[in-house]
């Protein structure tokens, strides 16, 4: 009944290659948003306008276009810059390396947005009275801003997680072999393509579900102590 015509094991081989997409896509995503929300909120003029121009242009484009863009137009240029430098070999980008880290620059643009509202609820008088105590700014950062910022976070960072591992489909279409791929290929071998798709849409339904639960943990873990109004 789950053997999928023979290709379940396919499909499940896929599935583990999405979940680590979606991870280190949400890696990369977390670094990102965390320097675009310090830039954003720092005393520097440059550093904000880097930060403003990131965000508005990457939650401009199409994330399609974006990954086209990355994996195809970023293989012409590295060819071209690499014999600038005495390489004269052609480079082949990696599609994981590009799926993954084009998905992670784009949630970036969201993740900033995220953190960057999430350390404004922090009260500044909190931050002050650490720094009046002796504290430096790093421990300033990960001793009271971090621990609070992450409650406020967490509603935010859950809806794009969720859409960051829907989105890590888009890597089907760079030739990386992720479920949706190995279904499209069982589909296009045994002319079933509804039968499959269901299978691959009940594994997304299963991931983001275990997800859900997983951050409503989190962010009654981290509302413990919290007064609600």
């Amino acid at each position: 009944m789950f053997s999928l015509q023979g290709y379940g094991p396919s499909i499940l081989e896929g599935t583990y290659l999405t979940l680590e997409i979606s991870f280190v896509s949400l890696f990369v995503a977390m670094l990102l948003g965390i320097c675009g929300a310090l830039a954003k909120l720092s005393g520097s003029p440059v550093l904000r306008a880097i930060a403003k121009l990131y965000t508005t242009v990457i939650r401009g484009i199409p994330d399609l276009v974006m990954m086209l863009l990355v994996f195809f137009g970023g293989q012409v240029i590295v060819n071209k810059v690499g014999p600038l430098f005495g390489y004269n070999e052609y480079i082949d980008i990696n599609p994981f390396v590009a799926g993954a880290s084009t998905i992670g620059f784009i949630f970036g643009a969201y993740m900033t947005e995220t953190f960057r509202g999430a350390i404004l609820a922090v009260g500044r008088g909190q931050l002050e009275a650490g720094y009046a105590y002796g504290m430096t700014g790093l421990q300033v950062f990960s001793r009271i801003l971090l621990p609070q910022m992450v409650r406020h976070a967490i509603p935010g960072f859950g809806n794009n997680w969720l859409v960051l591992i829907k989105t890590t489909a888009l890597v089907s279409i760079i030739g990386l072999d992720d479920m949706v791929r190995k279904a499209a290929m069982a589909a296009g071998a045994t002319r079933m393509p509804f039968t499959f798709y269901v299978a691959v849409a009940i594994n997304y339904l299963l991931i983001t579900t275990v997800s859900i639960y997983l951050l409503k943990y989190l962010e009654t873990r981290y509302s413990v102590g919290v007064r609600r109004e």
